[in-house]
């Protein structure tokens, strides 16, 4: 059980400096091949594997109290930052306007939303066999492509689409999980994402945008039956990285193990750095591969930061209503005055 614990913890917190890391690149996409395909690398695993981690901690989603817990968890949180988002916004952006608009979500607020609604979906095809499931999951991903009207609203389109990574984490089980800590698997993980990477970066005119599920595929595209084997291309191709990634997450517990559990924090709260980077001179600071390496470093750094246990009892009251965490913190600097 610990060990689970400690993979799936460990598995959060690399995920999410992989999270951070990724949005820092955005700025830098159009600006070099080797950034634009190391950014679609990383965009063809991060997100569904953070989503396929939080289908296997579905599981007790027929328990009493569940839907509840998540919407206290979800949609209350979605609510207030998608407030507070509008407001730094209007200032950051220098808007004429201040209009909070709750059906459309603030840049990443979309996964709070879909969290909720892959919840709420499990009632119907937690009860269907896995296989069927799952199969009727991306036949509904692959036609909502053809649906215009289903974008950012309400998050619809990456509900729909990522719903199969979510309903396939599910079903998975910590056997399935075994079978990659192997050394042949770990090679071929090797391989795989190297493969991925020098295919990104020879087919750079590949569009980003179909890792990001958002959009119909008429905003990428001229819509035809090829949009389809298209996403369903993408869709096999996230399933290989996101299983070589989690084939190379330790097992055992480390410093940083512990940070995993925070990651809603550093998800909800990351969006005001990286917001600000992209609209500051900061940016321009980094031009070489070497400055690139100090940007993952950066990353790392945001994460840990907002991982911390100060910024956890600061951001308690905000995102989980609780105040719990602030007066433990609050104990432990009594206990060293």
């Amino acid at each position: 059980m610990k060990q689970r614990d400690f993979f799936f913890d460990n598995a959060k917190f690399i995920l999410m400096g992989f999270v951070v890391f990724g949005h820092l690149l955005n700025t830098y996409i159009n600006d070099s091949e080797t950034i634009y395909a190391l950014y679609k690398t990383i965009y063809s695993f991060h997100m569904p594997a953070f989503i396929l981690v939080s289908g296997f901690f579905a599981k007790g989603f027929y328990q009493k109290g569940y839907l509840g817990k998540i919407t206290m968890k979800m949609i209350v949180p979605y609510i207030i930052f998608q407030i507070i988002y509008t407001v730094y916004y209007y200032f950051l952006f220098d808007r004429s306007s201040f209009n909070v608009d709750m059906l459309n979500p603030q840049w990443s607020l979309w996964f709070l939303i879909s969290l909720f609604c892959w919840n709420i979906m499990l009632l119907g095809f937690s009860k269907l066999k896995p296989l069927v499931g799952i199969g009727l999951s991306f036949l509904i991903a692959l036609l909502i492509g053809y649906v215009d009207f289903i974008s950012n609203f309400l998050s619809l389109s990456r509900t729909f689409v990522f719903f199969p990574m979510f309903l396939i984490g599910y079903h998975l089980k910590k056997d399935h999980l075994k079978k990659l800590f192997t050394p042949k698997v770990h090679i071929a993980s090797i391989l795989i994402i190297l493969v991925v990477f020098i295919g990104f970066y020879l087919k750079s005119d590949i569009n980003y945008k179909w890792l990001l599920g958002s959009k119909p595929y008429s905003e990428i595209e001229e819509a035809s039956i090829v949009s389809l084997f298209k996403r369903l291309g993408f869709y096999g191709l996230s399933l290989i990285t996101v299983f070589s990634f989690l084939s190379f997450i330790p097992r055992q517990q480390y410093f940083f193990t512990n940070w995993g559990k925070q990651t809603l924090y550093v998800y909800l709260l990351h969006g005001f750095f990286i917001r600000f980077f992209r609209e500051s001179t900061l940016q321009e600071y980094f031009s070489n591969t070497e400055s690139f390496i100090m940007l993952a470093g950066l990353s790392f750094l945001i994460t840990v930061m907002l991982s911390s246990e100060i910024i956890g009892s600061m951001a308690q009251p905000i995102i989980e209503l609780k105040i719990s965490r602030t007066k433990q913190f609050a104990n432990k600097i009594k206990e060293y005055i």
